[in-house]
This record gives C-alpha cells, sequence and structure tokens, in this order.
C-alpha cells in the first residue's frame, strides 16, 4: 500500500510538471548530466552560471543577465536546505567544489549563510543527488547554513528542550543554592576565598557581614590576612556603595579584571573647594597613599578630617583602599549590623607598669593601608550587561526575575533577559520553566539544571540540615528569587535588611531574625525543625564571635505566657540561650 501510494504520488508529481512546461512556465534542462525542471525564471541564471543549454522560445525577459547569477542560485539552495556540505552543491550544480567554496565564502562575508559544524553526523554528497556520489564527505568537511534557516532551528530546537523539562519545586531550589555557592563544602586557603569573590563579585553586601559570615562560611579556613593579600595585591578591589547606621556600610569586592564592568558609578562630584575635592585631585594622579600622606598634600588640619572625608569618598563610589583594615578599623567603633565582640587589648608591663591601652580609649578611625580611586566604571551598557549576565548564571545557577531585581542591577531585569536571551540562542545557557511558580523566564545551563534536578529527586533530604545565613546573603534565596513565606497573624514582614538574619532547614525557612535577634518571625512549627534551627544559629554565633542575641518576641508575642515563646525559649535555652526578664540572651566569652 505505501509503494502504491508513492508511485501515485510520483505520478501526480509528473504530471503538474508536465502541466508547467506546457504552460511556458517551466523549462527543462540538463544539469551535470540530469535530467531536471527549472522555473523558466531561472533560465538566465542557469546560462550564464552553469553554461546550461537552453531550449529555444523563451522570452528575452527570461534571459536578461543578472549580477550574481552562481550566488543566486548557490543562496536559493541554502535558504531550502538545512545545514548541507559545499561538496553537496557542487554535485547538484554538476561544478568544481572551490569555484562553490568561493561563492559559499562571498556570501559568508554578506551575513547571508554561516559555516561551522551543526549535525552529529554530516551528510555525505551522495544526499545531493544521482551524480553526487563521485564527491565522498571528509570527515572534517565545513558544512554551512543559511542564517535565517539556521536561527529558525535553534529557535524549534531550544522550545523543544524547554518543552522536555519538567520543573522543580522551589525547596530544591532553596537546598541548591547554598551548595552552589560552596556552603555546603566550603573552598580552603586563598584561592578559595579569590573563587568566592568571584562568585560574589559586584554583590553589595554589609561590610559587617563580610568577615563575620559570608566569606568564613565559604572557605573553612578564612582569615582577614588572605582577603588583605588579595586586596594588597591588586587581586582584588573593594567598593562602597553608601554608608549605614553604626559605622556601617554597604561593601562589594571585586576581581581586578571584572571591576570596570561591576563597579558602582560613582556619586555626583564633591564641591568645589571642599577637603573631598582636594582629595579627589590628589589621588586623580594614579597613585596610592596613606592617609598622613593625603593631609600633607591637602594641607588639612588633621588626619581625622581627612579620614572622615575619605569615608566620605569610599561610601559614595569614588575611592578605595589597598587592604580591608580601614574597614575593621571603622566597623570596631561603632554598633555595626553583624556586630562582632571585640578581644580584651593585650596588657605589657614595664618596671610595674601596666602599658594596657584602656577598652575605652580612642583610636584611629584608619589603622592603614592606601588610599586611591576605583577603577574607571565601563560606561558601554552593552559591555556591563553582558559581564553582569555571565555573573548571574554563576552565582546563582538558575537566573530568574527576582534574583536580578533583589541586586538592582541598571536596565533591571529587561536588559538582563536581553542578553541572557542571546546567550540561549549562542548556546550558552537555556531559557525554561524550570522551577515552578517563577514563569517561563528562567536561564542555566544544561549541567546546572541537572545538577538542580538532583535536589528535588532526594527521597530523604539530609536530616534537618541547618543553616544561618545574612539575609543579604546572595545564598539566601528568599526575598529575591523566591518569595518571603508569608504569617497572616503577624504584621511583621521579613526583607533582606543588613543586620537580619535567616535560619533554613533544609531549604526552608525556619526563622527570620530581626537586628540583635530581638524580633524572630519562625516558619514552622515544627519542634524538630525548630531545634535544628536554634542550635545552628547558637552555633554560628559563638563561632563567629557575634555580639549578643536577645530574643524578646516572636511572631510578635512576648517570649513568656505564649505557646509559641514557651516552645522556642526551651529550644533556645537547650541550645545555650539564658533567660532574662526581657527574653533569652545568647552572650560572646571573650
Amino acid at each position: 500500500e505505501e509503494r502504491s501510494d508513492e508511485t501515485k504520488g510520483v505520478a501526480e508529481a509528473a504530471t503538474h510538471l508536465t502541466a508547467l512546461i506546457d504552460a511556458r512556465r517551466a523549462v527543462e534542462v540538463t544539469i551535470g548530466g540530469v535530467r531536471r525542471v527549472a522555473a523558466i525564471e531561472d533560465a538566465g541564471r542557469l546560462r550564464d552560471a552553469l553554461g546550461v543549454p537552453l531550449p529555444v522560445g523563451i522570452p528575452v525577459a527570461f534571459l536578461e543577465p543578472v549580477a550574481d547569477p552562481l550566488g543566486d542560485l548557490v543562496a536559493r539552495h541554502a535558504r531550502t536546505h538545512g545545514p548541507f556540505l559545499g561538496s553537496a552543491v557542487a554535485a547538484r550544480f554538476g561544478l568544481g567544489s572551490a569555484i562553490v567554496r568561493q561563492t559559499l565564502q562571498r556570501l559568508e562575508a554578506d551575513g547571508r549563510v554561516t559555516s561551522g559544524y551543526f549535525l552529529p553526523d554530516p551528510p555525505s554528497a551522495t544526499e545531493a543527488g544521482p551524480r553526487a556520489s563521485a564527491t565522498t564527505a571528509g570527515p572534517d568537511e565545513t558544512e554551512w547554513c543559511d542564517t535565517e534557516v539556521l536561527r529558525r532551528l535553534r529557535m524549534r530546537s531550544l522550545a523543544a528542550i524547554r518543552g522536555s523539562v519538567e520543573p522543580v519545586p522551589p525547596a530544591a531550589f532553596a537546598r541548591f543554592l547554598p551548595e552552589w555557592q560552596h556552603l555546603a563544602r566550603p573552598l580552603d586557603g586563598i584561592d578559595g576565598v579569590a573563587t568566592a569573590i568571584e562568585q560574589l563579585a559586584g554583590v553589595p553586601i554589609p561590610a559587617s557581614a563580610w568577615e563575620s559570615l559570608v566569606l568564613p562560611q565559604r572557605v573553612r579556613d578564612y582569615t582577614p590576612a588572605m582577603l588583605d593579600e588579595l586586596t594588597s595585591s591588586g587581586e582584588v578591589v573593594w567598593a562602597g556603595h553608601g554608608a549605614l547606621p553604626g559605622r556601617d556600610g554597604w561593601v562589594s569586592l571585586h576581581p581586578a579584571d571584572l571591576a570596570p564592568f561591576t563597579v558602582p558609578f560613582a556619586a555626583e562630584t564633591p564641591e568645589p573647594g571642599s577637603l573631598e575635592a582636594q582629595l579627589l585631585a590628589a589621588l586623580a594622579s594614579g597613585g596610592a597613599y596613606f592617609a598622613a600622606q593625603l593631609r600633607e598634600t591637602t594641607g588639612a588640619d588633621n588626619e581625622v578630617s581627612v579620614v572622615e572625608a575619605l569615608w566620605n569618598l569610599a561610601w559614595s563610589g569614588h575611592v578605595t583602599n589597598d587592604t580591608f583594615a580601614p574597614i575593621r578599623a571603622l566597623l570596631s567603633g561603632g554598633n555595626q549590623a553583624h556586630k562582632v565582640a571585640r578581644r580584651a587589648p593585650r596588657a605589657r608591663t614595664f618596671r610595674g607598669m601596666s602599658l594596657a591601652r584602656p577598652a575605652s580609649a580612642p583610636r584611629p578611625l584608619n589603622v592603614g593601608g592606601r588610599w586611591s580611586l576605583l577603577p574607571e566604571a565601563e560606561t558601554d551598557p552593552a559591555r556591563r550587561a553582558t559581564v553582569s549576565a555571565g555573573l548571574l548564571l554563576d552565582r546563582y545557577g538558575v537566573v530568574t526575575r527576582g534574583s536580578v531585581q533583589s541586586e538592582g542591577l541598571p536596565g533591571g531585569f529587561a536588559q538582563a533577559y536581553r542578553v541572557l536571551a542571546g546567550f540561549e540562542e549562542a548556546g550558552h545557557c537555556r531559557r525554561g520553566y524550570v522551577i515552578e511558580k517563577l514563569g517561563a523566564a528562567q536561564f542555566a545551563a544544561s549541567a546546572t539544571i541537572d545538577r538542580l534536578r538532583t535536589f528535588a529527586g532526594l527521597a530523604d533530604p539530609p536530616p534537618r540540615t541547618a543553616r544561618t545565613l545574612a539575609a543579604t546573603d546572595p545564598a539566601n534565596p528568599y526575598g529575591a528569587a523566591l518569595g518571603w513565606p508569608r504569617r497572616d497573624d503577624v504584621s511583621h514582614r521579613p526583607g533582606r535588611k543588613a543586620g537580619e538574619l535567616v535560619v533554613l532547614v533544609d531549604g526552608a525557612l525556619a526563622l527570620y531574625l530581626g537586628r540583635g535577634g530581638k524580633t524572630v518571625l519562625a516558619f514552622t512549627d515544627d519542634e524538630e525543625e525548630l531545634r535544628a534551627a536554634t542550635a545552628d544559629l547558637a552555633a554560628m554565633a559563638k563561632a563567629r564571635r557575634l555580639e549578643t542575641l536577645t530574643v524578646e518576641k516572636v511572631n510578635g508575642d512576648g517570649m513568656y505566657g505564649t505557646a509559641g515563646g514557651s516552645l522556642l525559649g526551651r529550644l533556645l535555652q537547650e541550645a545555650g540561650f539564658v533567660a532574662t526578664p526581657r527574653g533569652y540572651t545568647l552572650r560572646k566569652t571573650l
């Protein structure tokens, strides 16, 4: 039956071709020894490009010469085929391969075709027709494709891939993200610090969180000297994004090669004649100077005023320092968001006289390091957006609207979407419905999606794995890629604010702590989950030497006399907190 249908189809085609020839709309010609039927409009092209003898009686209008007859024929072949070999075109038209290759190269220069390796099994020249058997495709022969045909093939292939991916629940992404950012298997040494900074390049985080929470959770043996070595050697640059109460501020870290694309644009230029303007003029030479040198250069009254002006410039995105020491010194003099307890000063005895500095004695706000201008920010928005899109993929694994919006990037999600869509067409990532409830505008590399799916396929997730993070840490998915869970019985809403903490249990948000732990929002009533959360909170606070935490309220109610307060209070006590009249307190013993 199939054979009869095929025979019938051939007969019908022959009938139609005969009708076209009789109507003078097509002509019979011989191309490369094979009888073919061609549109009469191509008569002149076939004669001039291939030397084909034409039948008599063709109207003169169809015999007029054209500018590029062979280019027209080859371009049409490309438009009506998928990826093909030049040898196949040569066999079809009875031409030498060199002539066809030159024609294709001209078309490629005009942007009409492109070359490469598009198919897993390249077609042999015999697929072109009866005469093609004389030509054998080499294993490394370049394939060609019309640019518009290739674009359509890519878009249809990507659409098919998107439809084949089953989205994972948001909880899977919440488990995936901390591991993606090296919290589950921390890095080691100064190279680990550099790797962590590269993944977090350009993200503003409270200065007090960088060395108390963010870097130590990613690098198991982290010490401040590692960061200082990277900054003093010029491998890493830090930049300010605005001051916070308590001598804290938003700070980002940047690998030097990425800094022009990730440093913030500087705020308005200081008023002429101001100390800030004089400092910028002094630093414009390109050098790096200690604060004392800048005082001499500017003729300022004292070094304190110079340091204060430098911090004004730092928070407005103008200057930086070649160590992190000034930030540490600044933080030690105020109530920063993630305050770390200071060690008691060491005492020395000289001839029976104590030389220990009193803990309350005033100290310089700047303890060293040389100040310089930040690298000049790249002004081309397209180049910045391209680098930012690549960093987003590296930072989050899966880029969503929420993760882009949480960073406040110039151009917002619309700009990032355009760049990531270009990445998709180039094969660098895929777009699709990767995480449930977050829309179809999500981007990730294929390998990342496969890795993410392993977190959705866990039949038995790690038992009660808790993790305490700064709310502003990019490893916290809530308030960014994922929305905050809601409690209808509480008016207070969580946010990605400086000084706030979150505790995740198996990726789910269990606790949210306001600054200093005074207000707690509990998003689970499960006692075992709360036990894991409070234990990790206490362990983290002790390990990172955070200042005193005092929990006074849970879900808007006092800690005493309520069911929620009683349960959480008991678990806090198990973790090492102490009951006080105000609530439950965990003090840091020096």
